[in-house]
């Protein structure tokens, strides 16, 4: 398996990068800018996707699929929505490659230029409210709870796997209402089914909260947003959920007829998660010996090593191994039998260690005699001898207390990691000392909010809707405040 991974307490950064490679989860690709999930990598994303997409089912909501090419005119017609896409962009001018005459090579064809560029979608809300003027008519035709699985492209100078990549996965929700009501209650049960899938299946525990107006999503009226601590103190927004009011009805003259057939605008909400999750899964349970993934979105959640020496006591343990191998199959496990006779079972240990497969089970001759295997959990390393007719209840046990321990341990690391301060000197002394959220008195307003970004590049990451709601001064003006909120460092 090459070299140790870099530690975390070394470079972080460094650490995730070659844990993200050496994991097989993704690579960089020849083209800037964008990576290639490899398959490792997009079986989780997979279970992701299948977690998410059951729970919008059952809350009512359908998917459907939007072009990836918007006209340049739709961004136009919601101000502050192309105000804060217009630097992300990507635009496409022309239809057609020919040969230079020159013989030098393919060239754009001068000759195949649009009449309108297109942009590639950075996110899809314009092309969607022109879809919904032609399917909303009538009260009838409320609620419209849409969602799509799709790419988009928001060009990044600064790239990170997962994290921050030009071309990145998502799902995106458009949703229409008759009233602004269910528009809000449909952006916060949002944001709550968001926060359950983060904490139940990630194991990653959330803060949820309401950005302020500078970090809100251009064109929302408000921006609801889980956000989760990394092991290195700063902070990853994991999702976000908009209300956005009737600002793209208005723009797309979306409007439906009421009962009493009077016309009026719809009510909107948009919402989306990405790939960005995988980064947020790796960087919240993994160690320096690689990651750690909590059952429920592990590829394989049980790996079977066999220990031997010649072909017939290969045999003898295959026997007895695909009888069990079968048995929790049937009982919806993921099992992966790994017989190869290329490797070494020490190469085979290291690499699903690295690879963060929760439950390692392994047999060799002493323990076919004893009717035993060897198991191994992956995020406390503790190993232990266990009967034969034992090892199945053992593993349903396991699955359930991994998923558990790993969430309780980042939920302590989080909750250590909140700290209250009340001057801008402790804050910034907090900082770069401990680093985490702070919950500190801010006056409200966007110069103050800018100062402190400026002067500490910390962000104001939430307005928590649980938690102290005390009133307070501002720990930079000394100005009333109606509550703390959270500032960190982000990613």
């Amino acid at each position: 398996m090459g070299k140790k991974l870099t530690k975390r307490d070394e470079d972080y950064s460094k650490w995730y990068n070659e844990l993200v490679v050496r994991a097989d989860l993704a690579e960089n690709s020849g083209v800037r800018g964008c990576m290639v999930i490899k398959p490792y990598g997009f079986a989780i994303w997979e279970k992701m996707q299948a977690g998410l997409d059951r729970m919008f089912k059952e809350t009512g909501h359908e998917n459907a699929y939007f072009p990836l090419f918007i006209p340049k005119s739709y961004l136009s017609k919601e101000a502050s929505h192309v105000e804060g896409f217009a630097k992300e962009c990507a635009v496409v001018t022309h239809y057609r490659l020919k040969n230079a005459e020159d013989g030098s090579g393919i060239i754009v064809d001068p000759d195949a230029k649009l009449e309108e560029e297109l942009i590639v979608r950075p996110t899809s809300e314009t092309i969607i409210w022109d879809t919904y003027r032609r399917w909303i008519q009538s009260y009838r035709d409320l609620p419209l709870l849409i969602n799509q699985w799709a790419n988009v492209v928001r060009w990044e100078m600064r790239t990170r796997l997962f994290l921050r990549t030009s071309e990145f996965l998502w799902q995106e929700g458009h949703t229409a209402h008759a009233t602004e009501k269910e528009a809000i209650d449909e952006a916060e049960m949002i944001m709550d089914l968001y926060a359950d899938f983060a904490e139940n299946h990630m194991a990653m525990p959330v803060i949820k909260g309401v950005k302020t107006e500078s970090e809100r999503f251009a064109g929302a009226v408000e921006t609801y947003c889980i956000e989760a601590l990394m092991q290195d103190g700063k902070a990853l927004q994991a999702g976000t959920s908009h209300f956005l009011g009737q600002n793209f009805a208005k723009a797309f003259d979306v409007k439906f007829a009421t009962k009493e057939g009077k016309q009026e605008y719809v009510w909107a909400t948009s919402w989306g998660v990405s790939t960005r999750l995988m980064g947020a899964l790796v960087m919240t349970h993994s160690d320096d010996h690689g990651l750690v993934l909590p059952p429920k979105l592990a590829p394989i959640q049980v790996v079977i090593v066999p220990i031997y020496k010649g072909l017939d006591q290969l045999e003898a343990i295959s026997e007895k191994v695909e009888p069990l191998a079968k048995e929790l199959r049937a009982k919806g496990f993921s099992v992966k039998y790994d017989n190869r006779d290329t490797q070494k079972p020490g190469f085979k240990f290291n690499e699903y260690e690295l690879k963060g497969v929760p439950v390692r089970l392994a047999i060799g001759q002493r323990d076919m005699e004893n009717g035993t295997y060897e198991i191994a959990r992956r995020d406390t390393f503790e190993k232990e001898t266990v009967p034969m007719d034992e090892v199945v209840p053992k593993i349903e046990f396991l699955m359930e207390d991994i998923q558990k321990n790993i969430y309780t341990k980042a939920f302590d690391y989080r909750q250590q990691h909140i700290t209250e301060v009340d001057s801008y000197e402790e804050f910034k002394k907090v900082l770069e000392e401990k680093g985490g959220f702070i919950a500190a008195h801010w006056d409200g307003t966007v110069t103050t909010e800018d100062k402190i970004k400026e002067e500490t590049k910390a962000t104001i990451r939430c307005i928590p809707i649980e938690g102290d709601t005390t009133a307070g001064h501002c720990m930079v003006t000394g100005e009333p405040s109606v509550r703390r909120v959270l500032f960190a460092k982000a990613y």
